[in-house]
C-alpha cells in the first residue's frame, strides 16, 4: 500500500496488539507493513508479550523476556500465537509463547510476570542528555531526505506513526560517517493511553526495536540503506525494572560494546524524563557485510 490511510494510528497500533482470542492459549494477531515487506520485529514483541499478558492472574505484570527470531515474518498475513503456561507461583509466573505463520515458528519468546513488593533500590543515572524539544523527529528527517528514499517505501515512511521518535545524534542514512556507538533517542506514544501497566509494557516492547541493531554501525559508517549490508534482529530481550507511561517522553539509551564476526551486541536503557531506569534492553542483530 502507497498510501496513507487517514486514521488514528495509535488507536489502530493498540488494535494490533491486543489480539484476537480464537481458543484458550491461542492468539491471533494482523501484521503491519512498515515498507519493508517483512513484520517488523517489535509487532512481533509486543504481540507476544501481549498474548502472554492475557494468560496471568491480575497484578502480575511482566518484569522480563527473552526471545529469538527464528525466520522472517510476512507483513501480508496474520500470525498466531499459542501460549504455554509453564509456572504459576504466588509471586512470579512464566509463560512460553511461539509465534507462527504458514505453520512455521518465527518467533519464541519466554517471558517472567512478578507481583511487585518492597525490596533495596538502585540505578545506573541518566546521562546528561538535551531534552526533547526542539529535536528533529524521524518523520521530520524523511522528509527533509525524501528525494533519496525510493519511491516504493517513500510514502509508508511518510505516513503518521503511532510512535514519535527523536534521534539526539542522528547520521545522514545516506551518507553515514563513523560515529561512536552510542545513540539517544526520545519517544513516546502520539496520545493519551489507557492505565493498564501491560499495555504500556507491549507498548514499550514495540517501540524498543526501533534502532537498536543499528546502533552497532554507528562505528563503521553503514545503515540500514546501505546497499552492501544485510541487517536483522537475532534475539530480543526485556527487563522492566519499574513502572511507566508510554504517552510520557521516555529516553532509550543504546550503546554496542561489540561487533565480530556478522553480528553485533546492542544494550538499551529506558529512562523517564526525570531520570528514572524503567527497562534495560539487549539485542545481537545480524550485519552482514554483501560481498557479490
Amino acid at each position: 500500500m502507497g498510501i496513507c490511510v487517514e486514521g488514528n494510528v495509535l488507536e489502530e497500533l493498540l488494535g494490533l496488539l491486543k489480539l484476537e482470542k480464537i481458543e484458550e492459549n491461542i492468539y491471533r494477531g494482523q501484521s503491519q507493513d512498515l515498507g519493508f515487506g517483512n513484520v517488523f520485529g517489535g509487532q512481533v514483541l509486543g504481540q507476544s508479550l501481549s498474548a502472554a499478558s492475557r494468560t496471568v492472574s491480575q497484578g502480575l505484570t511482566a518484569h522480563s523476556l527473552h526471545g529469538y527470531f527464528m525466520r522472517a515474518g510476512d507483513a501480508s498475513l496474520p500470525i498466531v500465537y499459542t501460549v504455554d503456561r509453564l509456572r504459576d507461583g504466588r509471586s512470579f509466573a512464566t509463560r512460553q509463547v511461539k509465534a507462527v505463520q504458514n505453520g512455521l515458528a518465527i518467533f519464541s519468546m519466554a517471558a517472567s510476570f512478578h507481583r511487585g513488593e518492597a525490596g533495596f533500590s538502585h540505578q545506573d543515572p541518566m546521562p546528561a542528555v538535551e531534552g526533547p524539544e526542539g529535536i528533529e523527529s524521524e518523520r521530520e528527517m524523511v522528509k527533509r531526505l525524501a528525494d533519496s528514499i525510493p519511491g516504493g517505501i517513500r510514502e509508508k515512511l511518510l505516513c503518521k506513526k503511532p510512535i514519535e521518535l527523536r534521534l539526539v545524534n542522528p547520521v545522514n542514512p545516506f551518507d553515514p560517517k563513523p560515529m561512536p556507538p552510542v545513540k539517544y533517542i526520545w519517544f513516546r506514544a502520539i496520545g493519551k493511553l489507557p492505565e493498564d501497566a501491560a499495555i504500556h509494557r507491549y507498548m514499550l516492547a514495540y517501540a524498543s526495536d526501533f534502532h537498536l541493531v543499528s546502533t552497532a554501525l554507528y562505528p563503521h559508517g553503514k545503515t540500514f540503506w546501505s546497499p552492501d549490508m544485510r541487517v536483522a534482529s537475532l534475539d530480543h530481550a526485556i527487563w522492566f525494572h519499574r513502572d511507566f507511561r508510554m504517552d510520557d517522553w521516555l529516553l532509550h539509551v543504546t550503546r554496542s560494546p561489540s561487533a565480530e564476526g556478522g553480528r553485533g551486541l546492542n544494550f538499551g536503557a529506558i529512562y523517564t524524563r526525570d531520570g528514572t531506569l524503567v527497562a534495560s534492553v539487549g539485542q545481537e542483530g545480524m550485519l552482514r557485510v554483501d560481498k557479490g
